[in-house]
């Protein structure tokens, strides 16, 4: 996830601009740039520089402009560089871009058989070389005839020498606005960008290409057809703007999560023949196939996407599979050999003890294989290869996208790893395959329906105490529960593997605390309802996290929250949204300090 933003008008584009994307910055922050025309000689000035928008500052000089573009970076093709950010350019075009181009090595390898250069490892740049070649003099009919060959999604604005009074805009799947000013016009990746400036705003859809001049603002569909857009007015104030209008960045997350799903997701599926497409994986299928053993360490949130995991391997893939907090693995003596995969899992790719651990399994000369949210971190230098799971940058403490991110990561993994060994059959692939494509819109469901999550939580916030129980695939999303809960809202809460209450827990279950039993139908759910009934014979209030078509499960509970009906295997994603929108307004009744959670820091990065 990136921030752009585009100026045309009678102001100082390079101040506008750089101001812009200074609120934007939650959107990436790994290097920044811009891309004017100078007012004075009527040339393409570029500015960028790897880190903070501050230091692209430091190197830009004073320039009189009208017209602009910039950017501000979350990576995920190639390193966090100067010559990976954006813009980037080929001829008289620049462009700014925010996605991911599919199809770009296919694009590329044609792109330099025609005797294009590449300087940048970035998916973007074939965009830029794309317009250029199909540039006839007409910058909008360049990037329409560009898009035509692109698979993948994009929000992206284009600027060219040639065309002093104009920039040209294009979306899908990637959020884009235009703002509306006097005499001026806005492109921005999101309202806070611009809401300085003015407060008209107009939102393009999926296939839309705008062109943007000082004075007119023109929507068209990939056809050329001209579109008539509604005009919108924002209310927000300028720190709401920067959350969205959402109330914390950790709200805002959640519902973030039927984009980022889908990004983790994207342009890794080959549904018609059931396969998974990982091009960064970095083992061969013969390396898969060779597989004796799986060891998954990771810490926290983490931590319980490898639990889950575990599950995954073994029952899809048929491969043993160990989870080991990273803090306790170097301090063991791990059963690692040349043919374990050692899986580390980090949201930040800076977690301590998961450093120190992968260091650790480097000696044991095995291939090591990180999930990092974060290009360049530290662990996608260490380990043997790095699948990034693009969920975007995350600025609440409490891990909530980038864990649903990690589970689709997990669940394509183990796809991948049961189809190279064959045990699942392309059938089971393509069926597994259509559910996971329907989760974002059973996302999209749950948080329309977040009203009963909020008064479900209202209901019990006053206790001291909570219990989350569930069996098998829906054990570790009770573990989660309890982490969300811990995390923001300070009530003790503890999860567990539902058949383990009666070899102790159960003693201190009572009256006054709540069990969240994640009970979606399933082969174990006969068991789960059986565990229901002990602690309701102990007087616990039970909350039961449960499919919307189950009728049964309402007679021996207090409150059933719902998930749209899915695959089984499938489920704990739906029941992970759940857990915590239930967390997130616990805490909100108790005036907890939800985005930055007392004690707690987003990366751990000491031991």
């Amino acid at each position: 996830m990136c921030g752009i933003v585009g100026y045309i008008g009678n102001g100082e584009a390079s101040d506008i601009i750089i101001n812009s994307l200074k609120k934007l910055e939650y959107r990436g922050y790994d290097s920044a740039g811009i891309a004017l025309i100078d007012g004075d000689n009527g040339s393409t000035a570029i500015y960028k520089k790897e880190g903070e928008i501050s230091n692209l500052e430091s190197i830009l000089p004073p320039i009189t402009s009208r017209i602009g573009i910039g950017h501000t970076r979350w990576a995920t093709h190639g390193k966090p560089t100067t010559k990976n950010a954006h813009p980037h350019s080929s001829g008289n075009i620049s462009l700014v871009h925010n996605g991911i181009i599919e199809n770009y090595m296919e694009l590329k390898e044609e792109l330099v058989s025609e005797g294009y250069e590449f300087s940048s490892d970035t998916d973007t740049e074939v965009l830029a070389h794309l317009v250029k070649k199909h540039y006839t003099g007409d910058l909008y009919t360049a990037l329409r005839t560009a898009l035509g060959y692109v698979h993948g999604s994009y929000a992206l604005a284009v600027l060219s020498k040639d065309h002093p009074d104009e920039l040209i805009a294009a979306r899908k799947d990637s959020p884009l606005i235009i703002g509306l000013g006097d005499n001026e016009n806005f492109i921005a990746s999101d309202i806070p960008a611009i809401l300085e400036y003015t407060k008209r705003v107009i939102y393009l859809d999926n296939f839309e290409l705008v062109s943007v001049k000082q004075d007119s603002i023109q929507v068209f569909d990939l056809e050329g057809n001209h579109k008539k857009k509604e005009e919108h007015i924002i209310e927000w104030s300028p720190e709401a703007a920067e959350k969205a209008g959402y109330s914390h960045f950790m709200l805002k997350e959640i519902h973030e999560q039927t984009n980022s799903i889908h990004e983790t997701m994207l342009g890794r599926l080959h549904e018609l023949e059931g396969d998974v497409i990982f091009d960064e994986l970095g083992l061969s299928r013969a390396q898969i196939s060779q597989i004796q053993r799986i060891e998954i360490i990771a810490c926290g949130t983490s931590y319980n996407a490898g639990l889950l995991g575990k599950y995954l391997f073994e029952k899809l893939a048929g491969i043993h599979t160990d989870v080991d907090t990273a803090s306790e693995f170097r301090y063991s003596s791990p059963v690692v050999t040349p043919g374990t995969l050692v899986m580390a899992i980090t949201q930040s790719g800076e977690t301590a003890d998961t450093l120190a651990a992968v260091h650790e399994a480097t000696y044991y000369e095995c291939k090591t294989l990180a999930i990092t949210n974060v290009v360049g971190s530290t662990i996608s230098r260490d380990a043997s290869s790095t699948i990034y799971t693009r969920a975007g940058p995350e600025i609440g403490v409490a891990a909530t996208k980038s864990f649903t991110s990690q589970l689709v990561v997990l669940y394509l993994l183990a796809i991948l790893f049961a189809r190279v060994r064959y045990t699942m059959d392309a059938d089971k692939a393509q069926q597994l395959q259509s559910e996971l494509r329907k989760i974002p819109g059973h996302v999209r469901h749950i948080l329309e329906n977040e009203r009963s999550i909020h008064k479900c939580a209202l209901k019990f916030v006053k206790t001291n105490d909570y219990f989350f129980i569930g069996r098998n695939i829906n054990y570790p999303i009770a573990l989660e529960g309890a982490l969300k809960l811990k995390e923001i809202s300070y009530i003790h809460a503890e999860g567990y593997a539902a058949g383990e209450l009666k070899h102790g827990p159960l003693a201190l279950i009572t009256k006054n605390v709540p069990v969240v039993a994640i009970a979606p139908q399933g082969h174990t759910y006969d068991k789960i309802l059986s565990n229901i009934k002990e602690v309701k014979a102990r007087d616990a209030s039970v909350i039961a996290i449960a499919d919307m078509d189950d009728t049964e499960i309402s007679k021996y509970v207090d409150a059933v929250l719902t998930i749209p009906k899915t695959d089984e295997m499938l489920s704990p994603i739906l029941s992970s949204i759940v857990v915590q929108l239930l967390a997130y307004y616990t805490a909100l009744e108790k005036k907890c300090s939800i985005d930055k959670p007392r004690n707690l820091a987003k990366s751990v990065t000491v031991e």
